[in-house]
């Protein structure tokens, strides 16, 4: 399938210039996919750093950098593969469309800052347009069409899958987020914050599996449904009573990563945390297995 793209970008001076640019690519432009053979999804929805040219001759230089990204956690997950995992990873910036965020971009925390399903500010507060610019109703609803449904459509066809051949499934939600954001948070976040909607995504057994790991843990701290309790995929999908279990981590990048551009990848210290990421999703998935027994 080659979806459309008619890109409309309606600026907020005066006179209002809109831009239509069309073109078609293959679904495969849109996300990283790799099918497994274990009853387990990696979802990354804010991987990507791509922007498309018509967006991005509207963007400030600060936007271009797609600073609120995912970074890296391709390869952090690297040990995905040895657990038999499939992964599925968004390739364009969440300033395009957010993938985690409802279709009709309800608040997901009511009363608090939200970022949006199409967003116009970067987490801290900064323009990502140029002039005031804003998004018509026409652009956002190509973007969800464009991006948003086509990663949905491939999340859902392969839980089905996995659910059709082993009876059950764990959807991992992978996040990552800069350690303080004060217009979003009150200080530091903790390092590791497991979501599940306040249980209601995944069966109690397997969060218990996942506490356990992190009460062996001395070198970070961590939340269970605190800040972050799981966004729109892990809401959405976790469908315990279908077996259909879903758990997300959004973790600091402090525990990995420069936080600050051009955003490197910490070997120093990703080494430390991958054993404890990776000691968690081996936990929730035996004990997802362990149920169909």
């Amino acid at each position: 399938m080659l979806p459309s793209i008619q890109a409309p970008i309606a600026c907020g001076s005066t006179p209002q210039r809109t831009v239509f640019v069309t073109r078609s690519f293959p679904l495969s432009d849109i996300y990283h996919f790799s099918r497994g053979t274990a009853p387990l999804l990696i979802s990354i929805p804010h991987l990507g750093s791509q922007i498309p040219d018509t967006q991005r001759a509207q963007m400030t230089p600060l936007g271009l950098e797609s600073g609120d990204t995912d970074w890296h956690l391709d390869t952090l997950y690297q040990f995905a593969q040895a657990l038999g995992a499939s992964v599925i990873g968004a390739r364009y910036s969440r300033y395009v469309v957010d993938l985690n965020r409802p279709p009709n971009d309800e608040s997901l925390y009511p009363g608090q800052t939200k970022t949006g399903l199409c967003p116009t500010q970067t987490f801290r507060g900064d323009a990502l347009y140029q002039n005031d610019a804003v998004l018509t109703d026409a652009e956002r609803a190509h973007r969800l069409q464009t991006y948003w449904q086509p990663y949905h459509a491939k999340l859902r066809e392969e839980l089905d899958r996995i659910k059709a051949e082993h009876g059950t499934v764990l959807l991992w939600e992978a996040h990552s987020i800069a350690s303080v954001l004060p217009r979003l948070f009150e200080g530091k976040l903790p390092d590791l914050n497991i979501g599940t909607s306040d249980g209601a995504a995944c069966a109690p057994d397997i969060l218990a599996a996942v506490k356990e790991q992190l009460d062996g843990c001395r070198d970070y701290t961590w939340a269970i449904n605190g800040r972050f309790k799981g966004g729109y995929i892990t809401r959405h999908y976790g469908a315990p009573a279908d077996n259909i279990h879903a758990i997300q981590l959004e973790m600091c990048q402090s525990t990995y990563m420069d936080e600050t551009h051009p955003y490197g990848w910490r070997a120093d210290l990703a080494d430390k945390v991958i054993p404890v990421v990776e000691g968690m999703v081996q936990a929730a998935l035996r004990q997802t297995t362990a149920r169909q027994r």
